[in-house]
């Protein structure tokens, strides 16, 4: 009881720092040369009390505290230390503390990063990163409190849903976070240096390391989120257009265009509309990402609040950013349409451009995917899912052109650029062709689309791969992040085309015969843990050449809450997945066995692991040039 008091009164202090940053900023803006001193302490003694009240609510978890009711709805004496911990953050209060926490460090880190920005700049974009945090916290203590009270205190908890309990989810809400919360920094920024007119080159290269390690994070993030679904949830698949996945996406795809217009302004005072639009929506997103989660209105494996209250105090909060960084936008931004009709047809900032509006399509495909069944229910209360083959129809033939301007664009020069010496983007085109020709031939099925698909990703591929052995080649990091890129989609084209499954209903000693697979149901195993009975299958697969492989999936059934679930057993080799996952049929003793082979899946993960390690680079090399 004592720390959930502490965290709470910590929550107050931190609001009450944050209101007087805000008087002080707006009192004494003029004579501005006063306060950086002032306003870095108070900002330091925000982020301690919320690092404070963090704390407070771990060790709640940790100590297994019941009459916090957060931890008593989350938690369980059964379950392990490191799950008590990451319970913090499963939850609809803790994870929104996380996101104050992180808000508050980002703030601290700006400030103390930005000494040679102008004071006005920073204190204004000090002013509107407070207005973000005292919404946050206001939202805390109002509706979400962390430290609220049982009592009489209960003996047990209710426990973590067992799903969530594991490492890739324990760590992926911070990871994410960070890179959700980096985009309130672009977003503040953003307005402050639109107020002042200062979005410029300086600007720019500024702020370019606030997008790239937002970018990186939430990049990461997702991946953390994919390979968690793949394993944890026995589908076999690491992308499911979840409506909670498509939330993250969305800020990804907007920071990723966003990216790519700061390095057009950096070298050109051009796309000054396109950045101040991008970091609102980026942030924008972010926030309707937390909107949609939090009020319980989208049905997803990844939802764990239905307060649509909370939603609503969210949407409102939403609604008051949009429209104040809409009255800024419209009032205070000059664009110079000069800079803009001064542009070459061929050259890497049209390709950019051309790509932008690729990126800001796929956006709204994704967008409206997620968010229209949620006004069709409102309108006329019919429930209709949104799935796949929707996304596929609409993303994949525009994703050809996107492909082919993504591998020919770096090539063009700034400013100007002609087709002298770029003979070998023909051949390597031609080449792209016939290989892929060659591929899909041998399968039964959509020989032309796929034919044009994996011609343009293997086309990307193969020129991003030439640039690593070309020494006037400069630009590394951007290189192996498109690369990365292109072995993304290279390696889910090939996992779709290439994947089998087997679906079976078998008893132990049993047998299923396929044309090249043999699945042998061998035995099953009991074993007790510490808070759950795990039921063992042990399974033997035989392939075509005569090879035996032994598999062993499992289905643990919690003690707290009192749920089954299904643990895959996964064989990965560098060039495929091997996939085994068992589920009780009911009132039978029956076991419904589905065997998958998923041919480059690794290379899925590791693809997403060098386009983030592309951006890392940059953010590297941007800090050695400083």
């Amino acid at each position: 009881m004592l720390y959930s008091v502490i965290g709470y009164y910590s929550l107050i202090l931190g609001l009450c720092f944050g209101l007087i940053i805000i008087y002080f900023s707006v009192k004494n803006f003029q004579n501005y040369q006063l306060l950086d001193n002032k306003i870095l302490s108070f900002t330091f003694l925000q982020f301690f009390f919320v690092v404070i009240s963090f704390l407070c609510l771990i060790l709640s978890f940790v100590l297994s505290d019941f009459s916090n009711e957060t931890v008593f709805n989350n938690s369980h004496t059964t379950k392990p230390l490191f799950y008590k911990i990451a319970g913090t953050w499963g939850n609809h209060e803790g994870s929104l503390l996380l996101w104050l926490f992180v808000l508050t460090l980002f703030i601290l880190i700006f400030l103390l990063r930005s000494k040679k920005q102008p004071t006005k700049y920073k204190i204004l974009t000090l002013v509107f990163q407070q207005m973000i945090i005292i919404g946050f916290f206001v939202f805390l203590i109002k509706t979400s409190n962390p430290f609220n009270f049982l009592y009489p205190t209960p003996e047990e908890g209710l426990g973590l849903n067992p799903i969530l309990q594991d490492p890739a989810l324990a760590i992926h809400p911070p990871i994410l976070y960070l890179g959700y919360v980096g985009t309130s920094i672009i977003f503040s920024s953003a307005l402050a240096a639109t107020s002042l007119n200062i979005i410029n080159k300086s600007w720019a290269s500024h702020i370019k390391k606030w997008v790239l390690i937002s970018w990186i994070f939430l990049t990461l993030g997702i991946l953390l989120g994919s390979i968690w679904a793949y394993y944890e949830l026995g589908w076999g698949g690491f992308w499911f257009w979840d409506p909670v996945e498509n939330v993250s996406l969305m800020p990804w795809l907007a920071l990723t265009t966003l990216l790519h217009c700061i390095l057009v302004l950096e070298k050109k005072l051009i796309l000054t509309s396109w950045v101040i639009i991008l970091s609102i929506a980026t942030f924008t997103l972010s926030m309707c990402g937390t909107f949609l989660v939090r009020s319980g209105i989208l049905n997803s494996v990844h939802t764990f609040a239905n307060d649509p209250e909370r939603g609503l105090f969210i949407l409102i909060f939403l609604f008051c950013l949009i429209f104040l960084s809409l009255l800024i936008f419209f009032f205070f931004h000059k664009n110079n349409k000069n800079n803009f009709t001064s542009l070459f047809w061929l050259s890497k900032e049209t390709s950019i451009i051309v790509n932008n509006w690729f990126m800001m399509y796929f956006l709204s495909v994704v967008l409206i995917g997620t968010v229209y069944p949620i006004f069709l229910d409102v309108l006329s209360s019919q429930k209709i899912s949104v799935g796949p083959p929707f996304y596929h129809k609409l993303i994949i033939p525009f994703l050809i052109p996107f492909l082919l301007m993504m591998a020919v664009g770096p090539k063009l020069k700034w400013i100007k650029s002609n087709l002298k010496d770029k003979f070998y983007l023909i051949i390597l085109l031609a080449i792209s062709i016939l290989l892929s020709f060659l591929i899909v031939k041998n399968f039964d099925t959509k020989f032309l689309l796929n034919t044009i698909l994996i011609s343009s990703s293997m086309y990307l591929f193969f020129i991003t791969l030439r640039d690593f052995f070309i020494k006037i080649h400069n630009n590394i990091s951007q290189n192996i992040a498109h690369f990365g890129f292109s072995l993304l989609i290279l390696s889910i084209l090939f996992n779709n085309l290439f994947s089998t499954e087997i679906i079976a209903n078998l008893k132990v000693g049993e047998t299923f015969q396929s044309e090249n697979t043999k699945i042998v149901f061998e035995s099953i195993n009991q074993e007790k843990e510490k808070n759950y009975q795990s039921i063992i299958g042990n399974f033997s697969i035989h392939n075509s050449k005569g090879k035996i492989e032994n598999m062993l999936p499992e289905l643990r059934i919690y003690n707290q809450p009192n749920i089954v679930t299904s643990e895959a057993d996964i064989k990965t080799t560098l060039m495929s997945d091997k996939f085994i996952v068992i589920n009780l049929v009911q009132n039978q003793d029956y076991f419904n066995i589905r065997y998958q082979v998923k041919p480059f899946m690794i290379w899925i993960w590791l693809s997403v692991v060098l386009i983030s390690f592309g951006g890392l680079m940059s953010f590297i090399k941007k800090e050695h040039e400083k």
